[in-house]
């Protein structure tokens, strides 16, 4: 019999901000592809503009991901890495895996200089420890896309996966995103974060507040003393049209910014 997830420990990452960090900005959901100039333009002046300490984007950067021997050979991709290089000569920037884009690996982002971060993760950021995560895992209910999950997350799956012909892994994403999309059409929308799931991560990190993503529910929910952040995707080349940052301060403020 599996275990529990609402009552099993969740590996947990640490990101130490050091004392130098003021502000810390936290995107997702941005699903960067191609044919969506007008999303990925916003992204790129938001990145070139921000003057928070550090950029933590939390999964989803890009609507698909199929390897990074891909990216070599996509021009698209490599514009969004010099993007991501240029942050990073001036500010942190640190990638979670969503579900969209959980195969982005090292070779993609440590030349950009990005820094990677487990799923979840608890930020220290001076007195305050907030834990953030992707979201998916959080949504329960969604249970065809957490058994595919637990397979795709296994590193034998990622092998295997990586080591057939690009093209048949294309072919793989398409599919997936075919059946998304047939879902949007059909009314279906994404499962909730869990409450006592994110509960017990929250117990389990000793943390008071829950930043995550994935939902494309951007809202702000009390969960008894603690509070769950949910932040925004970004779309610009549909409507409705939406793109937000959430910004943490080092003194316990948060606030969301509209990037419009």
């Amino acid at each position: 019999m599996s275990a529990d997830p609402r009552t099993t420990a969740a590996p947990l990452g640490r990101l130490t901000a050091p004392a130098t960090w003021q502000t810390v900005d936290l995107i997702s959901d941005l699903h960067l592809q191609a044919s969506e100039t007008a999303t990925f333009e916003a992204w790129r002046d938001y990145m070139a503009s921000t003057r928070a300490d550090a950029v933590l984007i939390l999964g989803d950067l890009f609507e698909v991901w199929v390897g990074d021997d891909a990216a070599a050979q996509d021009p698209f991709s490599q514009s969004c890495a010099e993007v991501l290089h240029q942050t990073a000569q001036r500010a942190q920037v640190a990638f979670m895996p969503g579900n969209r884009d959980f195969l982005v690996g090292r070779d993609y982002l440590g030349p950009c200089g990005v820094a990677t971060l487990s799923d979840p993760t608890v930020l220290e950021l001076g007195e305050q420890r907030i834990l953030l995560s992707h979201g998916d895992a959080l949504c329960l209910d969604d249970k065809p896309y957490q058994a595919f999950r637990l397979q795709a997350r296994s590193p034998q799956w990622q092998e295997d996966f990586l080591a057939k012909p690009l093209a048949e892994r294309q072919a793989f994403a398409r599919s997936l995103r075919a059946l998304s999309e047939s879902q949007k059409h059909e009314g279906m929308s994404f499962a909730d974060a869990d409450l006592e799931m994110s509960l017990f991560w929250l117990a389990q990190a000793q943390a008071d507040r829950l930043v995550h993503g994935h939902t494309h529910r951007p809202a702000d929910h009390a969960l008894g003393l603690a509070e769950r952040h949910v932040l925004s995707d970004w779309s610009l080349d549909h409507t409705p049209v939406r793109a937000q940052v959430f910004k943490l301060h080092r003194d316990g403020a948060s606030e969301r910014i509209d990037w419009l």
